[in-house]
C-alpha cells in the first residue's frame, strides 16, 4: 500500500479512536454525574435516617452504650438525657461513669459479650431509685449494652411476668433481691435491707451481707435449673423468731428475682393447730367409746385404739387408711354390721351422709353377736364425717333392771303401811305412795297440785298442825348445807288423835326421804309391854325372895333330921333294923339339903349375883377328890370307876369348888345310870386353848328326843334326879367361860363333855392379881 494510503489510514483511524474516545468519556461522565447524583442522594437519605435513628433512640425512656473491641465505652450514651444524667450523676466522661457501674456486678457478662458475642439480660441496681434491665446484645460488629428502668419496660407474655417481678421495687412490703448471672446480689428494695440491717446495696454487697443462706441457696438452684423455686425457713432477728416462704423465679440470663413472704403468724397458726389436732387425737385415743373419721374423700383419716378393739380388725390394715365402703365390706365379712336384707341400698344410705349439713340422729346396730351399738354421725369441721361407736349392750341391760327395779320399788312403796314421799332438792315433790294419800287424806289431784314443799305442807297442817315440825322438814329438804342433810325422826299427835311417828333420811342424789306412820298401837303395845315386864321383874325378884327364904326355912329342919339321924345311928342300943332306917333318914335329908342347895346356886346364878373364886387347879387332884366321893356307890352297884389324866397337865385358874360342884353332879348321874358289870370313866384331855374333862358311863343312855334339852332346868329326866342339876353343871362351866355338851347313844351310855379355857376370864369373877401356873 502506498504511504499515502497508510497515512490517510492512519489519521482515518486517530481520527475515529479520538471519537470513540470523546464518546466514551461523554457516557462515562454521565453515569459519574447519575452516581454522585444518586450518592448524594443516599447520603442525604442516610443522614436523615441516622437522624431519625438518633431522635429514636433519644424518644425512648432507655440508654444504649457501644463498646469498643476492648470492652470500653465507644463514646457517650445514647438515650434520654434524664437517664443519662441519672446514671453519670456530675460525671464528665458519661459512658464510662456508666460502665464502671455496670461492671461492679456484670463485669463477666461484659466481658464475655465483648469477646464471644453472647448476649445477656438482667436486673441490675443502678440508683437509689428502682432496678434497671440491662440488655447485651451484639449488632455490627460491635457490642451494645441497653438500660431502662424496670418500672417503664413493658413487654408481653413470659417477658412481661419477669418484667412485673422486678416492678414491685420497694413499694413491696416482703424482702425482695435480685442476684445476677454470676451470683452476686444485683438489688434489694427497702424492706430486704431492713430486714438484714443495711443501710445501702453497696454496703451489703461490701459486707457481704445475706438474708439467709438457705435462701442464697435456693436462689442457686433456681438459677441453675432456670426453673421456679419454694421453700421455707425461719430466721432470727430483732429478738424475734420468723417464719419466710421463699419463692426463687428465674429472671433470665441467669438473673433470679426473690421473694420472701413473711408466714410467721400462718405457721404458729398451723402448729397451734397440729398441736391441738395431736391433742384432740391423744384425747379421742383415750375415750371408751369407739371413734373413726373419714375426710372428704371418703377415706379413713383417724380412729382410736377403742375403735379397733371394738371391732377387732387388724390394726395394719386400717393403717392403710381403707374408704368407708371398703371398711363397711370388711365389717361385714366378719358380721359386725346388723344383717339387712338390701345391704347395697344399705351401704349407699351409709355414704350419703357426707353430703349432710347437720348431724343425723342417733342410731343403733344390733349385731349379730347379740351387742348393740349406739351410732352417732356427724359433720367434720375438716371435711368428712366423724362417727362414734358405743357398745350399750349393757347399758340397755342396766336400763332394764334399772326399769324393772323402779317398778318393783314403787309396787314396794304402795304395800308399805307407812306414808313415804320423797323431796327433790328444789323442794318438789318427786314421789309419794297410796298409804301417803290415806294417811293425810288427801286426792292425787290435790297432791299433783302442790307445787312445792309449802304448798304441800299447807295441806297436811289440816291433820299434824305443828309449824315446828314442817319448818324442821323443810329444813332437811331444801337446805343444801351438809350439817341440816341428817337423819331426824320425831313424834306428833293428829287433831284426831293419833299418834304420828315421822323421820327423814337424805338420798345420795340429793333428794330428801320423808316417812310418817300411825304408831297409836304400837305405843299402846310397848307401854302395856313395859307394864308386863315390870309385873314380871317384880315377879322374878318375888320368886327369888320366896325361894330363897323358903329354901333357908327348910334348912333348920333339915339339919335336924340329919343330926338326929347320925346321933341314931351311933346309938349301941339301936336295932339294926332301926340304924338302917336312921341312916336312910340321914341321906334322904342330905340329898335334899344337896338339892336346896342348888335351888339356891341357880337362883344366885340367874340374879347375877355368884361371884367365882379364881386360883391354880391342879386337876388331877380335882378328879382324883370327886372319883374318891362315889367310888363306893359305883362299886357297890358292880360297876368299875377309872380316873384318866395326863401326868404333865399343868394347873389352870379356875373355882377348885364349883368344878368340883359340877363334877360331882356328873359322876352321881353316871352312878345312878350305871348297872352291874358297868364302867365309869373320869378323864382329863388338854388341848391349844382348852381343858376337856369328861364323866362317861356304860349305862342306858339319853334318847336322842332328850339329849337337847339334857341341860335345861326343871325338866322331868329318866335318869332321875330334881332337874336341876345338869342345868347348874352347864351354868358353872359358862360361868368360867367354857361350855358343856352332851354325846350319847341310846342303850350304850352316855359321856358328858365339859370344855374349861386354860385361864377363866369372866366377869363373875372377884378382881384378883394374876397368878402364876
Amino acid at each position: 500500500m502506498a504511504e499515502a494510503d497508510i497515512a490517510y489510514v492512519a489519521t482515518a483511524g486517530a481520527a475515529g479512536l479520538a471519537m470513540a474516545v470523546s464518546a466514551w468519556a461523554l457516557l462515562l461522565r454521565g453515569r459519574l454525574n447519575e452516581t454522585a447524583i444518586q450518592a448524594e442522594r443516599e447520603r442525604v437519605e442516610a443522614l436523615a435516617d441516622l437522624s431519625r435513628h438518633d431522635a429514636m433512640l433519644r424518644a425512648f425512656d432507655d440508654v444504649s452504650l457501644a463498646l469498643t473491641p476492648a470492652g470500653e465505652a465507644a463514646g457517650a450514651p445514647i438515650g434520654s438525657a434524664e437517664l443519662i444524667a441519672r446514671l453519670a450523676g456530675d460525671s464528665d466522661e458519661v459512658g464510662a461513669a456508666v460502665l464502671a457501674k455496670l461492671k461492679i456486678t456484670h463485669d463477666a457478662l461484659i466481658e464475655a459479650l465483648v469477646q464471644s458475642g453472647q448476649a445477656f439480660e438482667g436486673l441490675v441496681a443502678l440508683d437509689d431509685v428502682e432496678p434497671w434491665r440491662i440488655e447485651g446484645r451484639v449488632a455490627g460488629g460491635s457490642a451494645w449494652l441497653r438500660l431502662s428502668p424496670a418500672s417503664r419496660f413493658t413487654l408481653t407474655g413470659a417477658d412481661a411476668t419477669e418484667s412485673g417481678l422486678a416492678m414491685l421495687g420497694d413499694a413491696s412490703p416482703m424482702p425482695t433481691w435480685v442476684v445476677d448471672g454470676t451470683g452476686k446480689l444485683a438489688w434489694a428494695n427497702r424492706a430486704w435491707l431492713a430486714e438484714i440491717n443495711a443501710e445501702t446495696i453497696e454496703a451489703a454487697i461490701e459486707e457481704g451481707l445475706s438474708f439467709d443462706r438457705g435462701a442464697d441457696a435456693l436462689v442457686a438452684e433456681a438459677a441453675r435449673l432456670g426453673v421456679r423455686q419454694e421453700g421455707f425457713r425461719w430466721t432470727t432477728g430483732g429478738g424475734a423468731r420468723r417464719a419466710w416462704r421463699i419463692i426463687a423465679e428465674p429472671a433470665g440470663g441467669g438473673a433470679v428475682t426473690a421473694f420472701a413472704i413473711e408466714v410467721t403468724e400462718a405457721e404458729e397458726t398451723r402448729d397451734t393447730l397440729r398441736r391441738h389436732v395431736e391433742a384432740h387425737d391423744e384425747t379421742l385415743n383415750h375415750l371408751a367409746d369407739a371413734v373413726a373419721i373419714f375426710g372428704p374423700q371418703k377415706r379413713l383419716a383417724f380412729h382410736n385404739t377403742a375403735f379397733q378393739t371394738l371391732f377387732d380388725i387388724d390394726a395394719a390394715w386400717l393403717d392403710e387408711r381403707p374408704t368407708h365402703a371398703e371398711l363397711l365390706d370388711r365389717l361385714r365379712q366378719r358380721r359386725s354390721l346388723p344383717e339387712v336384707v338390701d345391704y347395697a341400698g344399705w351401704k349407699a344410705r351409709e355414704l350419703e351422709f357426707y353430703g349432710a349439713s347437720e348431724a343425723s340422729p342417733d342410731d343403733s346396730w344390733s349385731l349379730p353377736d347379740g351387742r348393740t351399738l349406739r351410732v352417732v354421725r356427724q359433720p367434720h369441721p375438716l371435711g368428712g364425717i366423724l362417727l362414734i361407736f358405743s357398745d350399750i349392750t349393757d347399758e340397755l341391760k342396766l336400763r332394764s333392771r334399772f326399769n324393772a327395779q323402779i317398778q318393783v320399788q314403787r309396787a314396794t312403796l304402795d304395800k308399805l303401811n307407812d306414808a313415804v314421799a320423797v323431796f327433790g332438792s328444789d323442794g318438789r315433790l318427786r314421789l309419794h305412795n297410796e298409804a301417803f294419800e290415806t294417811f293425810w287424806n288427801l286426792s292425787v289431784d290435790r297432791i299433783a297440785a302442790a307445787s312445792d314443799f309449802d304448798a304441800l305442807a299447807e295441806l297436811c297442817k289440816a291433820v299434824l298442825p305443828d309449824p315446828a315440825l314442817w319448818l324442821g322438814l323443810k329444813a332437811r329438804v331444801a337446805d343444801p348445807d351438809p350439817e341440816s342433810r341428817v337423819a331426824i325422826s320425831g313424834e306428833g299427835r293428829t287433831v284426831d288423835g293419833r299418834v304420828a311417828a315421822w323421820q327423814t333420811r337424805p338420798l345420795p342424789d340429793g333428794a330428801t326421804l320423808v316417812a310418817f306412820s300411825d304408831v297409836t298401837a304400837r305405843r299402846g303395845l310397848e307401854q302395856a309391854l313395859v307394864q308386863r315386864e315390870q309385873a314380871l321383874a317384880e315377879s322374878q325378884a318375888l320368886k327369888r325372895e320366896f325361894v330363897g327364904s323358903v329354901s333357908y326355912e327348910l334348912r333348920t329342919p333339915l339339919t335336924t333330921i340329919v343330926g338326929y339321924s347320925e346321933l341314931l345311928e351311933t346309938m349301941g342300943d339301936l336295932p339294926e333294923r332301926s340304924r338302917q332306917h336312921a341312916g336312910a333318914i340321914r341321906i334322904a335329908a342330905s340329898q335334899l339339903a344337896r338339892s336346896i342347895d342348888d335351888v339356891l346356886d341357880m337362883a344366885q346364878i340367874d340374879a347375877g349375883e355368884m361371884e367365882l373364886s379364881l386360883g391354880d387347879m391342879r386337876v388331877s387332884d380335882l378328879l382324883n377328890q370327886a372319883a374318891e366321893k362315889v367310888r363306893a356307890r359305883v362299886e357297890g352297884r358292880g360297876a368299875t370307876l377309872t380316873v384318866s389324866c395326863p401326868a404333865d397337865l399343868k394347873p389352870i385358874r379356875a373355882d377348885e369348888h364349883r368344878i368340883g360342884q359340877a363334877l360331882d353332879h356328873l359322876l352321881e348321874n353316871a352312878a345312878r345310870a350305871v348297872s352291874e358289870g358297868g364302867a365309869v370313866e373320869l378323864k382329863a384331855e388338854t388341848g391349844p386353848s382348852e381343858i376337856r374333862l369328861t364323866v362317861s358311863d356304860t349305862g342306858r343312855g339319853i334318847p336322842y328326843h332328850l339329849q337337847a334339852h339334857v341341860f335345861d332346868r326343871f325338866v322331868r329326866r329318866e335318869r332321875g334326879g330334881p332337874g336341876v342339876g345338869l342345868a347348874l353343871v352347864k351354868a358353872l362351866v359358862e360361868l368360867h367361860g367354857g361350855w358343856a355338851e352332851v354325846e350319847s347313844e341310846p342303850g350304850k351310855g352316855a359321856a358328858f363333855i365339859l370344855h374349861l379355857p386354860l385361864g377363866a376370864a369372866t366377869t363373875a369373877a372377884a378382881p384378883e392379881l394374876q397368878l402364876e401356873l
